[in-house]
């Protein structure tokens, strides 16, 4: 069966990923509708995702953008399915090519096993269009409404955002830090949970709450899941009417100087190289959930959740674990 094309992905993905627009206010919201799979983003939805934050960044009836979740959570990350399964058992014929949006078929992807293999990939994820970073660049003001699972790529849109408001029941983190060691964002999380709070969330892989974000100075405002509408809607209106765009564009130009004076593209490009280190990584024994060994060979999704079971249930990233009393 031949692989999809960038645009039969985006295609697909458009029932999943809502582009809404109140042009009287000049306040735009992005929704991520796949509630059965946890809002988790597939190629098609990262890809959507990016063509949206970057026409809300040209559009002149566009001043603030709301990225929120329909259902239960915000999301739960890339679907690990989609691309675990390519990287762990790729087919016949089935690389990343659709993801770099690359059709020319005369365009030989690296072999499997090679260093390029997954580095072209990973270090794709650091630029603005791979639909993992767009909020970085974006020139205008993004509010996040978190809620319930805020986990992987999901969580990227977090560390990157200009405001986060959320429900109380709302969980951060990265499940990769538990099956390979590192995620694409981790200088711009480092740099805004600080040290001592990241290295525990990155050493132990469990997620935090969003209690323990609001102390990291990583949330603006945690309320009820009944409130939490209502409190973005009044962060957005709020926002929509201080100074003109052009001020407000001025603006993200001097904080993004900062971030990256700082060195946040620097940290992108280095995470997206230590990613690329991944199939070099020695498991330290034959139970080590590394995708770097054999431990997947249940199936990336199966073998996540079953080793969350190895945690204590508040450090575990289920809510169903989280509850149990094992």
């Amino acid at each position: 069966m031949p692989m999809m094309s960038p645009d039969q992905h985006r295609e697909e993905a458009r029932k999943h990923v809502r582009y809404e627009k109140d042009v009287k206010r000049r306040i735009a919201t992005i929704t991520f509708d796949r509630q059965l799979r946890g809002n988790s983003t597939t190629i098609g939805m990262r890809m959507l995702y990016a063509d949206y934050v970057h026409h809300a960044n040209i559009d002149d009836e566009v001043k603030v953008l709301v990225i929120r979740g329909e259902g239960q959570d915000f999301g739960t990350g890339g679907d690990i399915d989609e691309h675990g399964d390519m990287y762990l058992h790729p087919k016949d014929g089935e690389n990343f090519l659709p993801d770099l949006e690359i059709t020319d078929p005369s365009v030989k992807y690296p072999p499997a096993g090679s260093y390029r293999y997954l580095f072209g990939l990973t270090d794709h994820y650091s630029r603005s269009r791979a639909g993992q970073r767009p909020l970085q660049e974006f020139k205008k003001i993004s509010i996040i409404e978190a809620k319930g699972y805020c986990y992987g790529w999901h969580f990227y849109q977090c560390g990157d955002a200009d405001m986060i408001v959320s429900s109380d029941d709302a969980l951060f983190g990265h499940p990769s830090f538990r099956y390979a060691g590192w995620g694409p964002r981790m200088w711009t999380w480092l740099e805004m949970i600080g040290y001592r709070r990241f290295s525990e969330m990155l050493f132990t892989g469990r997620p935090f709450t969003a209690a323990e974000m609001d102390k990291c100075n990583f949330v603006n405002s945690v309320v009820p899941r009944d409130q939490l509408e209502a409190e973005v809607e009044k962060y957005a209106d709020a926002c929509s009417r201080t100074r003109p765009l052009d001020v407000v564009v001025a603006q993200k130009t001097l904080l993004e100087a900062y971030k990256q004076y700082r060195g946040e593209y620097l940290g992108t490009l280095l995470t997206g190289w230590l990613e690329g280190m991944l199939p070099a990584m020695k498991p330290d024994s034959d139970t080590t959930v590394d995708l770097a060994g054999g431990a997947f060979d249940q199936g990336i999704a199966k073998t996540v959740k079953n080793n969350d079971r190895n945690y204590p249930p508040d450090w575990r990233l289920s809510r169903g674990g989280r509850a149990a009393n094992d």
